[in-house]
């Protein structure tokens, strides 16, 4: 983890608190997250869903509604990185691929078009 030291533990407890008050339906249903990485200074954060998370269903729609509150709330996070750890093969991983979340715009790795994947997470 390349959390820093300066100010860096206060912006860590920040995230933590964020993600205790934001998603308890994580813990009461089986799953955890925790900060993988924290990088000050580009505002980056990367966080891992484990435990019930990794093969749930609507983990998809936890993640974007991580990524769209934590950006609003602290303003120091400009990109927040999510992942349910399920790519190591163990429940069928999607190949390397990065997974798309519903509201999300990707591009076609094909053609370069970008493709809407579909309206936002309702929290």
């Amino acid at each position: 983890m390349s959390t820093e030291t300066q100010g860096g533990d206060d912006l860590e407890e920040r995230v933590t608190n964020f993600l205790r008050r934001n998603f308890p339906q994580i813990q009461m249903h089986g799953g955890s997250a925790a900060i993988q990485d924290l990088d000050r200074e580009t505002g980056e954060v990367t966080i891992l869903l484990g435990g019930a998370c990794s093969g749930c269903g609507i983990s998809p729609m936890t993640i974007q509604a991580i990524k769209s509150r934590m950006v609003k709330e602290i303003p120091e996070i400009e990109q927040v990185h999510a992942d349910t750890g399920g790519e190591g093969g163990g429940h069928g991983g999607g190949g390397g691929q990065s997974p798309s979340f519903p509201g999300e715009t990707v591009e076609d790795g094909d053609d370069g078009n970008e493709t809407d994947e579909g309206p936002q997470a309702p929290f």
